[in-house]
C-alpha cells in the first residue's frame, strides 16, 4: 500500500512539474533536479572524488546554473572554480579580502563570468573569473558578511547579510560609493527593530517570488519581508565609517526605522513554538538560523536552527499555523472547551480548546477512521513493541511513517505523542503536545491524550494553560481524579502556578512595536528533522536534495544527514569530514552532492555502482548517532570528551515505568522525571 501511494503522489507531483515548466513557473533546472534523484541511487550515494586545492576549511560552495563549475571559497581567501567531472581546478585566485571567505555566489544572467564574495573582513566583492580581477568592492558593512544571495530570474541585482544587522541590496547597473551620503541600499536593519545585539547570519530568496526575502538572525526567528514594500535606505555613514558602530546601535536600537521603511504588513515572522516561550529561555544556550533555503516551488521554507533542530514551515498556509499569546482570556477559553469535537467543529477545537498556546498545521484532514488498514496496523505493531523495548527513535521512525499514509488515526498520534515525552529530545515535547491536540481533533474522548496534554504545557513551563485543561479532564473524566498520576501531575501544576506568579521577567529585551507585532503573529513549523548536531559552527547549511523529497544537513560529529522529506525518517548517515560537515550543495541536474567542512577538501558524492563493496563511509546505526547528537547538544566539555572517546549514553536519559501506548487502562507515568 505504501508503494503505490507512494507512486501514485511521484506521478502527480511530475505531472504537476510538468505544467509549471511549460507555464514558465520554474525553469529546465528545477525539473532536472527533481527527477534525477531516487530512493534507489540515494541508498547507492557514496564518495566519488575528493577535490584538493584549499589551505583551509571550506566555507562555502555554489554550482553554476547549467552544474558544469562548482565554486568553493575558504578560509585562505582563494576562490577556486572547478571542473567537478574531471575533478580538475579551472581557475584559482586570490580574492583581495583579508578574512575568511562565507558566502559565494554566481550572478545570475552573466554567462557565469561574475562571482560575489562576502567574508570576515566586512566586505562584499564582485570578481570577473574571465580576466581574473576584481570588479567591485563594497565596505558598507562594519561586521563579518555571512551570506550573499541572488535570484536566479533577476539579473544585476543582489543582497548580502552581515553580523551588523544589516540586509543590503546591490543594482550593478548604479554606481556605488561607500562613502556617499547618496548611498541607499539598506533593504532592512535589524538593529531597528530587535535591538543593539541583533545580527543578520543568513538569507534566501524565493525562487518563484523573488519579491520575498528571508533573513535569518541570531535568535529563534526567521523573517520573510516583501521587498516590494519596503523602501531603501540609507547605509548609515560618519561615525559609524570611523568603527563607531557601537555608539551608533544604541542610539537608534529597537527605535524602528527612521522613516519607516519597512510598513507592518509586509513582514512575517517563523519559529518554532516551544522557541518563542519567554519561560524556556536559557541564557547558558543560544539560537540562530545558521542556513536557510526555500523550496524549488517557494511554498516552503526550510530552517537549519543553531543550536536546535531543522525546520520546515508553509509560507502559504500561515493564517492556519499561526503561534497564539499564552495569555488566553480566561472566558474564551472555558468556553472553547465546550467544543464537542464534530466535523463541523472541529477547526475551533484545533484552534482553541486544545491549542490555547499555539496553533500548527495539523495532517488530518477529516474524521477519525477507526477500521485501520492492514498495512497501517502492522507498522502500528511495530512501533508498539520498539516502544515497549524503549527504543523510542525506532518507534516514532514507525509511527511518521504511519502517519505519513494514513494521517487520520488518532491512535497513531497518541502514540508517538507518548514516545517523545519519553524520549525528551529538544523540541519533543512541544512535538508531543501538538499530536495530543491533533488526536482530540479527531477523537475528544481520548483519555490518555487530554492527561499528557496537561503534562506537555506543565514541562514547558505554560502552567496556566496546563490548569484549564487538568480541570477539564477533572470535568470530563472525574472517575480518575483519584488517580494518584492525577493528584501529582494536578499538585505540580499548583507549584508551578504560585511559583510563576512570584517570578518577574527581568530579563526583557527592548524591541520596536513593529517587532513586537511581528513575534506577536508569528507562524509554528509544519515539519521538524531530528538527528544532527548544530553547535559549532553558525554555517551550517541543511537543504533540498532531489525533488524535495529529501533534507540533507551536516552535523558537528563529522557526518551529514539524509532525511525523508515526507516521513522526517533519517534514511542515511554517511562520514563527510573528521571534524564538522558545513555545506552541502546538490548538483542542478543530476544525483551528485558537494560537501566541504572542516578538512580542506571538498568531496563529491554519487550512486556507487553495485558490485557488491562496502561504501566505508555509510554510518549503520544511525539511531544511536542521532542519539549521541541530541546529547552533545546538551552537554558540557567534559561530557562531550568522554563521548568522543566512545561511551555512549543511553536514549533516554529518564527511565520510567509505562503502560503500552495502546492500552485503554489508566495508569499514568510518573509526573515528575528522575
Amino acid at each position: 500500500m505504501e508503494s503505490s501511494l507512494r507512486k501514485k503522489y511521484e506521478d502527480l507531483q511530475l505531472l504537476r512539474l510538468l505544467r509549471q515548466r511549460e507555464n514558465n513557473e520554474i525553469t529546465t533546472r528545477t525539473l532536472s533536479n527533481k527527477l534525477y534523484v531516487t530512493d534507489t541511487l540515494i541508498s547507492r550515494l557514496g564518495l566519488e572524488r575528493e577535490l584538493d586545492g584549499h589551505r583551509g576549511c571550506v566555507n562555502c560552495l555554489e554550482w553554476n546554473e547549467s552544474g558544469r563549475i562548482l565554486a568553493s571559497a575558504s578560509d585562505d581567501m582563494h576562490l577556486i572554480l572547478w571542473d567537478p567531472f574531471r575533478y580538475k581546478k579551472k581557475l584559482a585566485f586570490h580574492t583581495g579580502h583579508n578574512g575568511n571567505i562565507f558566502s559565494v555566489k554566481f550572478m545570475p544572467k552573466s554567462n557565469d563570468t561574475l562571482v560575489v564574495t562576502g567574508a570576515g573582513d566586512s566586505g562584499v566583492r564582485i570578481h570577473d573569473i574571465l580576466v581574473s580581477e576584481t570588479i567591485f568592492v563594497c565596505s558598507c558593512h562594519t561586521n563579518r558578511v555571512k551570506r550573499i544571495a541572488t535570484a536566479e530570474t533577476i539579473p544585476f541585482i543582489f543582497w548580502s547579510a552581515a553580523e551588523d544587522g544589516l540586509i543590503l541590496q546591490y543594482d550593478t547597473r548604479i554606481h556605488h560609493n561607500c562613502k556617499s551620503n547618496d548611498c541607499k541600499n539598506v533593504l532592512v536593519d535589524l538593529v531597528n527593530h530587535a535591538g543593539r545585539r541583533a545580527e543578520a547570519k543568513c538569507m534566501a530568496v524565493n525562487p518563484t517570488r523573488p519579491e520575498l526575502v528571508a533573513v535569518g538572525a541570531n535568535d529563534p526567528y526567521v523573517r520573510v519581508y516583501d521587498r516590494r514594500m519596503i523602501k531603501i535606505g540609507q547605509v548609515p555613514v560618519g561615525p559609524a565609517m570611523q568603527n563607531d558602530w557601537p555608539t551608533l546601535s544604541l542610539s537608534t536600537a529597537a527605535k524602528g526605522d527612521p522613516d519607516d521603511n519597512i510598513p507592518v504588513g509586509c513582514a512575517q515572522y517563523f519559529i518554532a513554538g516551544h522557541l518563542r516561550s519567554s519561560h524556556l529561555r536559557d541564557n547558558s544556550r543560544s539560537f540562530a538560523s545558521t542556513y536557510i533555503t526555500f523550496s524549488a516551488d517557494g511554498s516552503e521554507l526550510l530552517v537549519n536552527m543553531g543550536g536546535e533542530q531543522i525546520y520546515l514551515f508553509d509560507i502559504n498556509n500561515n493564517d492556519d499555523s499561526r503561534i497564539l499569546q499564552s495569555n488566553m482570556n480566561s472566558d474564551s477559553f472555558s468556553e472553547s472547551l465546550k467544543c464537542s469535537g464534530t466535523q463541523d467543529n472541529k477547526d475551533d477545537i484545533s484552534r482553541s480548546a486544545y491549542g490555547p498556546t499555539y496553533q500548527y498545521i495539523t495532517n488530518a484532514t477529516s474524521s477519525n477512521i477507526q477500521e485501520i488498514p492492514a498495512s497501517i496496523e502492522k507498522l502500528k505493531h511495530e512501533a508498539d513493541l520498539k516502544f515497549q523495548q524503549q527504543h523510542y527513535t525506532q518507534a516514532i521512525n514507525f509511527y511518521n511513517e504511519a502517519i505519513n499514509i494514513c494521517p487520520n488515526v488518532a491512535v497513531l498520534y497518541a502514540n508517538r505523542a507518548a514516545a517523545l515525552m519519553k524520549r525528551r529530545w529538544d523540541g519533543d515535547i512541544y512535538s508531543a503536545l501538538r499530536d495530543c491536540q491533533t488526536t482530540l481533533v479527531l477523537n475528544p474522548d481520548n483519555v490518555k491524550a487530554h492527561f499528557r496534554l496537561a503534562r506537555c504545557l506543565h514541562d514547558l513551563n505554560r502552567p496556566t494553560e496546563a490548569s484549564r485543561v487538568i480541570d477539564d479532564f477533572q470535568d470530563k473524566f472525574s472517575n480518575y481524579s483519584s488517580n494518584s498520576s492525577y493528584r501529582a501531575l494536578r499538585k505540580d501544576i499548583m507549584e508551578a502556578m504560585n511559583a510563576d506568579e512570584d517570578d518577574t521577567d527581568s530579563d526583557h529585551i527592548l524591541i520596536s512595536p513593529h517587532e513586537y507585532k511581528w513575534r506577536h503573529n508569528t507562524t509554528d513549523y509544519k515539519l521538524r528533522f531530528c538527528g544532527h548536531c548544530n553547535t559549532t559552527t553558525d554555517i551550517k547549511e541543511a537543504n533540498y536534495f532531489g525533488n524535495d523529497r529529501y533534507i540533507v544537513a551536516g552535523s558537528d560529529d563529522g557526518s551529514f544527514f539524509i532525511w525523508d522529506r515526507f516521513t522526517t525518517n533519517i534514511v542515511r548517515v554517511l562520514r563527510g569530514d573528521e571534524r564538522i560537515v558545513n555545506c552541502l550543495q546538490p548538483h542542478p541536474s543530476t544525483c551528485l552532492l558537494a560537501t566541504s567542512g572542516i578538512d580542506p577538501v571538498i568531496r563529491l558524492w554519487s550512486p556507487l555502482p553495485e558490485d557488491g563493496s562496502v561504501n566505508e563511509r555509510e554510518i549503520k546505526n544511525f539511531h544511536e548517532a542521532a542519539s549521541a547528537n541530541q546529547i552533545r547538544m546538551n552537554r558540557d566539555p567534559f561530557n562531550m570528551m568522554m563521548i568522543n572517546m566512545g561511551y555512549r549514553l543511553a536514549e533516554g536519559s529518564v527511565i520510567e515505568v509505562d503502560d503500552d501506548p495502546n492500552d485503554p487502562s489508566i495508569t499514568f507515568p510518573s509526573c515528575r522525571t528522575s
